[in-house]
């Protein structure tokens, strides 16, 4: 049984009801597209996060489709927690935001972003081949999947793992409104695991 009071790290994202969080082209319009919102939720939810983590297909898209001139979707930058990009390549920065580029192993910088988190919990936005990076290093704690009634057929899947067994232990499942529902895991990591 985990810990209540110890930050977490945690993966919260929407998804399909066939399992992809972004279609081919890393786009996320389709969220857009159900009629009611998922993310009731999300305040209570963020307001206990203190550092967040991001792939760069995710952040790119979020500053060409939300954060830079000529957005289809204009808000101001949604984070004031530090944000960990993790790319091989440069990308652009948002002015006034604290975003930290990084590559390659996530271990350390997890360490990082807790130090940084100040007892809050940490927040893996995606995509999910970061999350298994996480996974794969045991450090992910819980997934807080919003299951959106829609499907892409093919795209980016929510997390590009093998998990079976006893690795994820359902916590809830909560009926949002008719579009959504929300299903929450703890993750365990037994001593067989690699």
């Amino acid at each position: 049984m985990p810990n209540p009071d110890a930050p977490r790290t945690q993966y919260y994202t929407a998804a399909t009801l066939d399992g992809f969080i972004a279609d081919d082209h890393h786009s996320l319009d389709w969220l857009f597209l159900v009629p009611e919102p998922g993310n009731e939720d999300y305040p209570g939810f963020i307001a206990k996060v203190g550092a967040l983590a991001m792939g760069a297909s995710t952040y790119e898209w979020m500053l060409e489709h939300l954060i830079l001139p000529g957005a289809d979707h204009p808000t101001p930058w949604p984070y004031h927690q530090p944000l960990w990009v993790f790319s091989h390549h440069p990308h652009q920065p948002v002015p006034g935001a604290d975003i930290r580029f990084v590559q390659g192993d996530v271990a350390p910088v997890h360490r990082d972003m807790l130090a940084a988190a100040g007892g809050l919990n940490i927040w893996i936005v995606g995509g999910g081949e970061l999350v298994g990076q996480f996974y794969d290093a045991r450090l992910l704690d819980e997934i807080i999947v919003t299951i959106a009634s829609a499907t892409l057929g093919a795209g980016k899947p929510l997390l590009p793992r093998r998990i079976v067994g006893s690795s994820l232990q359902l916590a809830s499942a909560e009926r949002l409104n008719t579009g959504f529902v929300q299903l929450r895991y703890d993750v365990t990591y037994d001593a067989a695991q690699s």
